[in-house]
């Protein structure tokens, strides 16, 4: 899945990956509904206006139609009560036809989020936010895992194989990513460092790591001279910025500085992005699996 680049190292196309990834996911699909009868069901709840939740959404919905599943798009308005919510997904929590339940974030200031993550039914939390499933992950059991994080880790293990004995560098302490990684990556028997911006010395600590995850959500933060040669990094930042001009989409990465020095590196756009909304769908058929006690298909699954 990776092209070289003019400046050595080779760029990680998480765009290809999460392509196949999909066709992968829908002929998990037409298989279930071809010997069960059942199509796994993807319910998301949007709550408000916000333009990039919007979008997102939308997309969410094209990929699961094209995936071959049923996709329940609730779209409420931003004065909904968390009261209203709460029903609601309690009966998205009870109904057979629905899988996986996403509750799209951020939500509006006067719902608790951690409150309205929770409610969700553990086995249909395909965005692996959940306090259940985050200490399963945390204590190695079987889980439903973040989307973003088991892309991360898909990526790897196509790039590096065994990453058994590896050192791993986390920038990030994030309950979304920065914390499930390291936990997915002690999970494939990495030396695991969870690094943040108040980390001392935190150029030093990522010039020792044979992988380097960035989810610190700052642009260009971590600088080429900070990179191991030969280094692997995935760059998990999407930061817009204004430059000469125009409105851009950087890492949190230096790409050109990183690149020069590392073995692989995700871009961005195009690395980890794409990858988010396929492990979402693989994560919805693995629970509609899981619900029914049938095999998972290889692969899906961290």
């Amino acid at each position: 899945m990776n092209i070289a680049a003019r400046n050595g190292a080779d760029i990680i196309d998480g765009k290809a990956f999460a392509s196949a990834l999909r066709a992968k996911v829908a002929a998990g699909v037409a298989r279930l509904t071809a010997e069960h009868g059942i199509t796994p069901g993807l319910a998301v709840v949007l709550v408000g206006e916000d333009p990039a939740s919007q979008v997102y959404v939308r997309n969410k919905g094209v990929q699961t139609r094209e995936a071959g599943m049923a996709s329940f798009e609730h779209k409420l308005p931003a004065e909904t009560s968390e009261a209203d919510l709460l029903a609601l997904i309690e009966r998205l929590n009870a109904d057979p036809d629905v899988h996986g339940i996403l509750v799209q974030l951020p939500l509006p200031a006067h719902m608790d989020a951690d409150a309205v993550i929770n409610a969700i039914d553990p086995a249909k939390d395909v965005d692996g936010f959940h306090i259940s499933n985050a200490g399963l992950l945390a204590t190695g059991q079987k889980a439903m895992v973040p989307c973003t994080p088991l892309g991360c880790l898909m990526l790897l293990r196509d790039r590096l194989g065994d990453l058994a004995g590896l050192n791993a560098v986390v920038v990030g302490r994030s309950n979304i990513v920065g914390k499930p990684m390291a936990q997915l990556l002690l999970g494939d028997s990495c030396t695991v460092t969870i690094a943040h911006s108040r980390t001392k010395d935190l150029a030093g600590l990522c010039r020792g790591a044979d992988i380097l995850v960035a989810a610190v959500g700052r642009p260009r933060m971590i600088r080429g001279d900070w990179i191991r040669p030969g280094a692997t990094v995935i760059d998990v930042g999407i930061n817009r910025i204004e430059e000469d001009g125009k409105t851009r989409l950087v890492g949190d990465v230096d790409f050109e500085g990183a690149a020069a020095v590392a073995g692989a590196i995700t871009p961005v756009p195009g690395g980890v992005g794409p990858m988010t909304i396929a492990c979402l769908l693989a994560n919805t058929l693995t629970a509609c699996c899981r619900a029914n006690g049938w095999p998972e298909p290889d692969g899906l699954a961290a």
